[in-house]
């Protein structure tokens, strides 16, 4: 074989042309055979072996198909001189070009001067104005130029990414460079040089078209640059030089050169340019990330390639027989640790123009290593952890959570939002912040990572915004940050967080949190936010201070709320103490939950107690849709309304599967069933009757006039009575009860037309009793009442209340005329009345004193009834609070110091009805244990305080004036309208007080008695179970019960706030004040609504069960008797353990004994949560009720007070032998048997 393959000549790459195949070894034969014997025949066998790798050297691998030279000549330098050619041809004609240019432009300089001056004289000498005509030459000369112009600038836009077609051109340039590389890739494996054709070969074929390509946009470049010297030297243009020209040079000579077609890799270079056409790459960190890889990846290819063609050609001047057979990639290895400066020297460069390749590339390629390499690690170390995307998973919603995210506000909203209680919560939690989590709040991710993602990013950013699918979510809920120093500040920011998701995604809904009450009014700026499709905004500082005011009204209530709306389990107790009961009723939350159609056409008080004693459920409100279809939620709206279908029950139980007996009841079902976990949805197919089939049944079944039959009644419609056989057919009477049609008929008996007066409609009543029913106090519509005083005040000259009704209004006064010195204070004699003491600066952020006085001042009040406010604090803070305060009446100020014990016995702290402490300075400090220290110190100065027997001396002094509420004769100290007062205070610890706190651990300061652990949970101390102290971070379940029923929210605005409502909230946004306005049944009829009032147990109408009487005997009397809604219980602490069950109901909850308590203390002072009686807080009626009662009152009356008559001397000195510290038992949710 190596003697055949001597007896070519020229130069070959030998070392290749000895792999191929067959073909070749013939050809090897075919050539002449006298010249191959005489060279063997004239050398020694030396000189043979010497020339046979030479003659190797000489051989090109050819085919018989392929018309190659048959010498077997290399042709590399036709192909390096297309390109050579090209290059410094065109460089040249750039550089003359230029030099002509220059040389024109100098020898016609001194032309141009003489012929521009030429002009300017000519142009000055036409005074008149008139215009040169332009010479012919100029006007071509300005057309051509106008034509190249629009050439260049056709050029420039189709080469560049401001257009489609630009980035379409540029992307698919740099894809078919691609291509060009991968084809290089694949021909690498072949010769250096070999012959091959055009027409057949597909590879050669594809990268000619490729190279066709990149000609014409070689052109479109040439033209659309401004600079063609710099345009030729740039890498692009070099690539394509070196490139381009061989491939027609290989179709020419049937020929194919590998050559330089490796600095396709250089076009790696712009990937990153690419990318960012794509829209792809937007942060700087993956733009300069992308920049580094592909410079050092184009770089390294490069090398690469270089020395692959060096290594397997050899070197020219050595007729290249130093080479050596090397691929591709073993090339690519030995650059890689070349640069690495590992060198293991299994491959290396033979050549010597490889070696010296290698001297300087190292010196390039090790600094870019050292360089390049250490960055690229250092940006893909610091991507972002929590960089990635939510993947929505198909049949499960999400929801986004942002704003202050800590391990405090996570952890308290995925305790509630999680909580067992609810039902199946398939709903995925996704946090968005900018900050990555610490390890505790990542490893609190971790803990819940089936139902938990944390994004980072802003929601500021679009960007991050998409990334967390914000369009397909569910709803967005944005934290707010309770104790930073600047809550307008922070509500800003939350403010902008919701325009800016409003803005990407318009019909999302969102909660977000508020902390100062004007800020809310900027919302409604957004003019996507819509309250009516679920957007939110919970203002902490307008539900603390609602809570707040509503203790003033009845002690303990906003601890009551404040459990019903957080989730909490129920914590089993065997000791019988106030724990026992307290925790059973914390367990309880509130649920909505739609009424089955057996309660369709009863009276709200029917069907409460039906859910009372036969569902064991407590229904508190409703939701009543008008005639035209407007939605009201509505709390013990009294007998006059009639359930509806589908209306919406709102209850009180423990977990929503309780709730669910509201509505799978049946009376056919479940009428027999005594056991309430029974009632589930049950199997018959009741039809759905129209509302006159109902009527007509139940007309049929009884008369309510007579209690008889249809057939032995004479006072049947002659209609409904031709109807009877028919209606036998199609109702059975089996389920039918003359109690159950009382009420029932009636609901429809209302709906129907009548020919009644209003007035006559009024003395018949809406339930009349049947014969079966004790009598009862029924409530009727105060407008329609004659005599009533809403009638005597519809004066229209006169405004007593705010333009809604809503409120109790005055002429705005100034406040030099409410200031009270500490003398006037004194001289004032104040009694019942609410003592705010508020610690704040000029500089304090405000806190909002309107929420807080607005609930005292709610219509639904009698203006008699209304408490006096006194604020004792600073006047510069006051000042700036006063422009919200200025139309509200009986408001008074006394320039101070809550710590100042002489301004604290001014305003008669001790004849109180409430004294709230408050502080806007809590967040001025970075120490959370010292943020309460104000308020703490002025809690503990008041209760360390003593006091004479003031009621006496008053008394003594007052030459037969007495404090209203302590003259007992008067038959207006009734205990109905909920006023209660101690009769004497002789020490600071029985005043009652509420303490607001920032931080829940300081509530262990509080009371320096209890028993507490610094580390109970704050629901679970004393003072907050009492109803003394209260924190703001029992508001942060509102977020969970908001999203998951937003009627919640609603229900609680409507208890807290005194009727504040959305349409108020937006006149309030536009003036920032309360309007006043005439009185009209319209606004008067917003004045007869629920209101809370907390009433004594051993005094009045319920005495008889405040001795061991039963709750459910309680509730059910209140309900039937005085059309009032008991909820709660608020009694003394552990004082049920002295006295004997009298009560022997098996369920806990019905055998709640209330407790009589004394009115005489003996040896130790106790605290006014301690106070000698028994309180149950209830949601009464203001009306007809009332006045039934009593007789009305002028405006100018005194607030009633309420004694409780004293027990026996055994049972006092049992009850004291435990601390008599009161708890509140919140709402019992199932009773033994009926009532």
């Amino acid at each position: 074989m190596a003697n055949g393959g001597g007896g070519g000549g020229g130069g070959g790459g030998g070392g290749s042309s000895l792999r191929m195949s067959s073909n070749i070894h013939a050809n090897h034969l075919s050539l002449d055979a006298s010249s191959s014997s005489s060279s063997s025949s004239s050398s020694s066998s030396s000189s043979s072996s010497v020339h046979e790798p030479k003659m190797d050297a000489l051989i090109i691998p050819v085919t018989m198909e392929v018309p190659c030279d048959s010498r077997g000549q290399r042709m590399w330098w036709a192909f390096l001189a297309s390109s050579m050619v090209t290059f410094f041809g065109g460089l040249f004609i750039i550089l003359l070009w230029r030099t002509l240019k220059y040389l024109w432009t100098v020898c016609c300089h001194c032309g141009g001067k003489t012929k521009e001056a030429q002009k300017i004289n000519n142009g000055s000498s036409q005074a008149d104005g008139t215009l040169k005509p332009v010479d012919e030459k100029e006007e071509a000369v300005a057309a051509e130029v106008g034509w190249m112009t629009s050439v260049k600038d056709w050029a420039g836009v189709m080469i560049s990414a401001q257009t489609l077609t630009g980035r379409v051109l540029v992307v698919l340039v740099f894809a078919l460079s691609i291509g060009a590389l991968v084809i290089y890739f694949i021909d690498s494996s072949n010769p250096i040089e070999s012959c091959q054709n055009f027409y057949k070969d597909f590879t050669l074929q594809i990268d000619m078209a490729f190279n066709v390509f990149f000609l014409l946009y070689f052109g479109l470049r040439f033209i659309a640059a401004n600079d063609k010297l710099w345009f030729w030297l740039e890498v692009n243009s070099v690539v394509d030089f070196f490139t381009v020209p061989p491939v027609f040079v290989s179709v020419y000579l049937n020929r194919s050169w590998l050559g330089l077609r490796f600095l396709r890799a250089l076009r790696l270079i712009q990937f990153s340019e690419i990318l960012q056409f794509l829209n792809i790459l937007k942060t700087s960190n993956s733009i300069k990330l992308v920049n580094l890889l592909s410079i050092f990846i184009s770089t390294w290819l490069t090398a690469a390639g270089f020395i692959h063609l060096v290594e397997n050609s050899g070197d020219p001047w050595e007729n290249f027989q130093n080479n050596q057979a090397l691929t591709y990639w073993e090339c690519v290895y030995l650059l890689m640790v070349t640069m690495s400066t590992v060198g293991y020297g299994d491959v290396y460069a033979k050549t010597t123009l490889g070696r010296l390749f290698m001297v300087f590339f190292i010196l390039g390629g090790l600094a870019m290593f050292a360089s390049y390499v250490p960055e690229i690690i250092e940006l893909i170390g610091n991507r972002k952890k929590y960089g990635g995307s939510y993947s929505a998973v198909s049949g499960r919603k999400h929801i986004v959570v942002c704003g202050h995210i800590t391990l405090e506000s996570v952890s308290n909203f995925l305790k509630d939002f999680l909580h067992k209680d609810r039902d199946d919560v398939n709903v995925e939690i996704v946090f968005l912040h900018n900050i990555s989590p610490n390890l505790e709040l990542e490893a609190l991710f971790k803990r819940h990572f089936t139902q938990v993602e944390f994004y980072q990013g802003s929601v500021l950013n679009p960007h991050d915004l998409a990334r967390v699918k914000i369009e397909s979510a569910d709803a967005c809920l944005i934290l707010a940050n309770k104790y930073c120093a600047d809550p307008d500040a922070e509500d800003a920011s939350n403010i902008m967080r919701v325009i800016s998701i409003k803005n990407y995604h318009p019909k999302i809904r969102i909660i977000t949190q508020m902390l100062q009450y004007h800020n809310k009014a900027h919302l409604l700026n957004i003019p996507s936010w819509n309250w009516k499709e679920g957007d939110d905004a919970i203002c902490l500082a307008e539900l603390k201070l609602g809570f707040i005011a509503q203790s003033c009204l009845a002690q303990g209530l906003s601890t009551m709320l404040a459990n019903l709306f957080s989730m909490r389990s129920f914590i089993k107790i065997e000791e019988d103490t106030w724990q026992k009961y307290y925790l059973e009723g914390v367990s309880n939350e509130m649920y909505t939950e739609y009424l089955s159609s057996a309660f369709v056409g009863l009276s709200f008080p029917t069907v409460c107690e039906l859910c009372f004693v036969k569902l064991k459920l407590l229904m508190i409100a409703i939701e009543y849709k008008s005639a035209n279809r407007e939605s009201r939620i509505l709390i013990n709206p009294g007998n006059h309304l009639k359930i509806q279908e589908g209306t919406l029950g709102f209850f009180i139980a423990s977990d929503a599967k309780e709730v669910k007996r509201a509505f799978f009841y049946c009376k056919a079902c479940h009428d027999d069933i005594t056991d309430p976990k029974r009632i589930k949805k049950c199997g018959c197919k009741r039809l759905i009757y129209s509302k006159m089939s109902i009527y007509k049944r139940m007309r049929r079944a009884c008369c309510f006039d007579c209690g008889r039959s249809e057939r032995d009644c004479s006072c049947m419609s002659g209609r409904v009575r031709a109807n009877v056989d028919t209606l036998e057919r199609a109702f059975p009477l089996s389920s039918v009860s003359v109690s159950d049609c009382s009420t029932t008929f009636h609901a429809f008996e209302d709906e129907q037309p009548s020919t009644l007066s209003p007035k006559k409609k009024q003395r018949n009543g809406g339930m009349r009793n049947s014969p079966s029913s004790s009598p009862k106090l029924m409530r009727h519509d105060p407008l329609l009442i004659p005599g009533n005083d809403q009638i005597d005040n519809m004066d229209s000259n006169v405004k007593k209340y705010d333009s809604t009704g809503m409120f109790h209004w005055c002429a705005p006064k100034e406040i030099e005329k409410v200031i009270l010195t500490r003398s006037e204070a004194a001289m004032t004699v104040l009694s019942g009345h609410v003592v705010v003491c508020i610690f704040g600066d000029v500089s304090s952020a405000l806190i909002g004193l309107r929420n807080l006085v607005m609930p005292l001042r709610a219509s639904n009040f009698h203006y008699h009834e209304l408490k006096h406010i006194v604020f004792v604090g600073s006047i510069e803070y006051l000042k700036r609070e006063w422009e919200t305060l200025h139309n509200f009446p009986k408001v008074s100020i006394l320039p101070g110091t809550p710590l100042s014990r002489a301004d604290l016995r001014a305003v008669n702290i001790n004849l109180c009805d409430m004294c709230v402490i408050l502080s806007a300075n809590q967040n001025n400090i970075d120490d959370t244990s010292l943020q309460d220290k104000e308020c703490i110190l002025a809690s503990l100065n008041i209760k360390s305080m003593q006091f004479d027997d003031s009621i006496g001396v008053l008394q003594a002094n007052s030459q037969g004036f007495t404090p209203p509420g302590m003259d007992r004769s008067s038959p207006d100290n009734s205990p109905v309208h909920g006023m209660l007062r101690q009769p004497s205070i002789t020490t600071g610890v029985n005043i009652p007080i509420i303490t607001e706190l920032v931080n829940d651990t300081n509530v262990q300061f509080l009371d320096q008695d209890d028993d507490d652990d610094p580390d109970t949970e704050l629901y679970l101390t004393q003072p907050f179970a009492c109803g003394t102290a209260f924190a703001v971070s029992v508001l942060d379940s509102l977020m969970s019960a908001t999203y998951f029923n937003d009627n919640i929210l609603t229900l609680i605005r409507t208890l807290v706030t005194g009727g504040a409502t959305p349409e108020l909230e937006a006149l309030i946004a536009e003036e920032n004040a309360l309007r006043g306005g005439y009185s009209t049944p319209q606004t008067l009829a917003n004045r007869d609504r629920c209101r809370v009032a907390q009433l004594a147990l051993l005094d009045g109408p319920f005495a008889d069960l405040g001795d061991g009487g039963c709750y459910g005997d309680l509730f059910c009397k209140a309900l039937k008797t005085y059309n009032m809604l008991c909820f709660g219980i608020y009694r003394l602490r552990d004082a049920h353990l002295s006295t004997p069950s009298q009560c022997t109901k098996s369920k806990k909850s019905s055998s709640v004994h209330s407790i009589p308590s004394t009115a005489n203390r003996q040896n130790r002072p106790k605290s006014r949560e301690s106070r000698d009686k028994q309180n149950a807080t209830r949601m009464n009626r203001m009306g007809q009720a009332e006045k039934k009662w009593f007789t009305d009152e002028p405006d100018n009356a005194y607030p009633r007070n309420i004694q409780i008559k004293p027990m026996s001397t055994h049972m006092a000195n049992q009850i004291n032998q435990y601390k008599s510290t009161s708890s509140l038992i919140p709402p019992i949710r199932e009773v033994e048997d009926e009532c």
